[in-house]
């Protein structure tokens, strides 16, 4: 029960916090596609993102995760120095590591534009390395930022990594709208410098009040640095792996015409806001709690766990994947339909949100059944399903893509999404006992019944159909009435079956509520 109290402690922090950061997202997003549309520049700036994050997928990510559970464990020991030394060794050879391959990127950055978004033109590709070199300063300050944030969530600290959105997005919205107009789209390149230093500064706080010195440390042969050096290649492969996706997408995307990759880009953004929300944080809440009962004779408290997290995740996503296929168009025209974003903007945006929608049930099942392999010490399973869904996503990108273009290229990462999911939790129960198959089977049964009920009752009543020259106000409730009454049908149809989901996660929510609502 503590551990359960603990969890819920720190996701409610988590998800408050990461609210806010949202909705400055949000804003961000909005002001860069007013300013900028989605054209060509956005795409150029978008590619040049990528090539960073093809530098951090090399170390950083995998590094940030290695580390949580050696450091768990140590901090849960009472032994802070233990988890230092970890953590310092970690830094150290990250930055090193980083610095050597930002450096080749910055040398060869027009050569690795030509291959990673080979339909570009001069002009763009041109344009494009110039944001790749200026977006590479960054690659240290989101290294920096991804380990320390681990290290104060592996001590129970959660404020920083949970803040440091919203000093990121104001630095880009300041880019966007006061610089933008003036500079062009340098200036993204140049807020996303700031903003990423900002992050990294906002983590300091933490790592002050667990003790943490930031010093250069080598202790290679430590037993706690050695897991990490042990479980950093799987998940620096892991990592990989879902870059090559997003470029393998945008490869394609760049033959496409311009403005895909925006599109495909603003799409995610907004299929991908719930996972903000409530996947990442509640994932970083729980990897720790899954880390400490990770032992063999703590496998049924693994189980339970796992299958409270995976049931709410189904429970509360699955009505939300609803909304963004029926009401995908107006959502988009509501979230970034003004200045230079306009109908064939929204249009092809819209389309990437119905499709990609399924995704972000895909993102939640994979972000849980990973860090419960990773807790019990399998690190090549999560490996394993993340080179399938590469193949599954690089063949669609490759036949749906080019033939269908935005539509193809988000079903084909859907549909790697999914099957990896499918595939990881199958894998997870079968060789570890650490999800109860058959549970979570009926639970996906339920929940799709109720939101194929929801869907139909919206589509019969056309309540998602809104006129092209409606204004804010009129999209914006016609939005809340689909929503509201996806959300009745749903709840309203599990409760007629009885869904035990629906009483989980009325479990969690009613402790929290005012105590005249509990009744």
């Amino acid at each position: 029960m503590a551990v359960r109290r603990g969890v819920a402690r720190a996701a409610a922090l988590l998800v408050s916090l990461t609210a806010i950061s949202q909705v400055l997202g949000f804003v961000r997003d909005a002001a860069i596609a007013a300013v900028f549309g989605a054209g060509a520049m956005v795409d150029a700036y978008l590619v040049a993102q990528g090539v960073m994050n093809l530098v951090l997928a090399l170390v950083a990510g995998a590094v940030a995760r290695a580390i949580v559970p050696p450091v768990s464990r140590a901090a849960h020991a009472g032994d802070p120095e233990r988890a230092h030394r970890t953590v310092q060794t970690a830094l150290t050879v990250t930055v090193v590591v980083l610095l050597a391959g930002s450096v080749v990127m910055f040398v060869a950055a027009e050569t690795v534009i030509t291959v990673l978004a080979p339909g570009f033109d001069s002009g763009t590709r041109e344009l494009a390395a110039s944001l790749t070199r200026i977006v590479l300063v960054a690659t240290v300050f989101i290294a920096v930022t991804d380990l320390l944030a681990a290290a104060a969530q592996s001590h129970g600290r959660f404020f920083g990594s949970g803040i440091q959105g919203v000093p990121f997005n104001l630095a880009m919205i300041a880019a966007a709208v006061w610089f933008g107009p003036r500079y062009g789209i340098e200036a993204l390149g140049v807020g996303f410098v700031v903003g990423s230093a900002t992050r990294m500064i906002v983590q300091l706080p933490a790592v002050q009040a667990v003790g943490l010195r930031l010093r250069p440390r080598l202790a290679l042969r430590d037993d706690d640095v050695r897991e990490v050096l042990r479980l950093t290649p799987p998940l620096l492969l892991g990592s990989a792996v879902v870059n090559v996706n997003t470029l393998v997408d945008r490869a394609i995307g760049s033959g496409q015409g311009e403005g895909v990759i925006a599109a495909l880009s603003f799409g995610w953004r907004i299929v991908t806001l719930v996972d903000s929300l409530l996947v990442v944080t509640v994932v970083a809440a729980l990897y720790p709690a899954f880390s400490a009962v990770g032992a063999a004779d703590d496998r049924a408290k693994l189980r339970d766990l796992v299958g409270r997290a995976l049931s709410v995740m189904l429970v509360i996503l699955t009505p939300v994947v609803v909304l963004l296929v029926v009401a995908a168009e107006p959502i988009v025209d509501l979230m970034f339909g003004r200045g230079d974003f306009g109908n064939d903007a929204v249009r092809m945006t819209a389309t990437a949100v119905a499709v990609y929608a399924v995704s972000a049930v895909g993102i939640a099942v994979r972000s849980i059944a990973s860090r419960a392999c990773f807790a019990v010490g399998d690190s090549r399973t999560p490996v394993l399903v993340s080179v399938v869904s590469m193949v599954v996503n690089v063949v669609g990108d490759l036949t749906l893509g080019v033939r269908y273009g935005v539509p193809g290229l988000a079903a084909a990462t859907s549909l790697s999404l999914v099957v990896g999911a499918g595939l990881l939790v199958y894998l997870l129960g079968r060789r570890h006992g650490a999800v109860a198959l058959p549970a979570v089977s009926a639970t996906a049964g339920r929940v799709l019944a109720a939101a194929a009920v929801g869907a139909a009752v919206v589509v019969a009543t056309g309540l998602a159909d809104v006129p092209e020259d409606a204004g804010v106000a009129v999209t914006a409730w016609r939005v809340a009435a689909v929503a509201g009454t996806v959300a009745a049908v749903y709840v309203g149809v599990l409760v007629l079956m009885r869904s035990r989901e629906l009483r989980v996660v009325i479990a969690i929510v009613r402790p929290r509520l005012p105590s005249r609502w509990r009744s």
